[in-house]
């Protein structure tokens, strides 16, 4: 959880243009994205520029990745098709009323995970948002319902949602009818944190290689960056190959 909260994510702003390239909502990915997004990844292309060439949001090529196997194992089909299955196995689930406040043993656990996260890296306020949701019996809480929760004012959610949705570890759902998020915890949020932080090993790996190369492996300093290059890059593939291993617990 170290690793992931240093993950640094850059968001496409509205309003923003790249050359040749028109940005537009983010919404569902069609088959044909995720084919282009295999290709990008193919051609070792990071998820900002893969972004670009799709006029999506970096979060959501982001998302859809770590979510799919990761950058060294995402397959577009596969990727399709999972995401129709959730989306069939998703039912509407009534939100706890925000006015009954959690039972003592509620709060307890929240409380307990709030420390947890926080002494892993993650802000107070984020880690008090993710403890929330992952305590509550529905796993979906709206703004409303999380500020009248954890009494803080609204600006406070919105800095720490933002925070979480960038690290992928909570999702967000409309209610077109009520005209308002629900913030969601699922099953396999620390399956994802796992592939990011596996992600930001690899990269951290890749610089190191190319700061060897330019320093002279047979340099001291090159030497250093060679090793560090080489343990980052195996501590990424087995990071990847154990989060793999047993996602199946996640998901029972």
């Amino acid at each position: 959880m170290q690793q992931l909260v240093a993950v640094s994510v850059v968001e496409c702003k509205n309003g923003m243009r790249s050359k040749g390239v028109r940005l537009v909502p983010e919404g569902r990915l069609t088959r044909e994205d995720r084919e282009r997004i295999a290709h990008g990844l193919a051609e070792g292309l990071g998820f900002a520029e893969i972004s670009r060439r799709l006029g999506r949001p970096t979060s959501t090529i982001s998302r859809e990745v770590n979510r799919n196997g990761g950058a060294g194992g995402y397959r577009p089909d596969q990727a399709h098709e999972a995401t129709r299955e959730r989306a069939r196995r998703q039912c509407p689930q009534a939100v706890e009323s925000p006015q009954r406040p959690p039972a003592a043993g509620t709060q307890e656990a929240e409380d307990k995970l709030t420390d947890v996260l926080v002494a892993s890296g993650l802000t107070r306020m984020s880690a008090r948002v993710l403890a929330c949701l992952c305590t509550t019996h529905s796993g979906g809480l709206t703004a409303t319902d999380l500020v009248q929760r954890l009494q803080v004012s609204p600006a406070s959610i919105s800095k720490a949602v933002a925070e979480l949705e960038t690290m992928n570890l909570i999702g967000r759902e409309r209610d077109h009818r009520q005209r308002r998020d629900h913030y969601i915890v699922d099953q396999e949020i620390w399956y994802r944190s796992l592939l990011a932080s596996a992600q930001f090993n690899t990269n951290i790996a890749e610089v190191a290689r190319q700061n060897a190369e330019a320093l002279g492996r047979s340099t001291p300093a090159g030497a250093r960056m060679d090793a560090m290059s080489e343990f980052f890059e195996q501590v990424g593939r087995e990071t990847i190959a154990v989060a793999q291993r047993y996602r199946h617990i996640l998901t029972r």
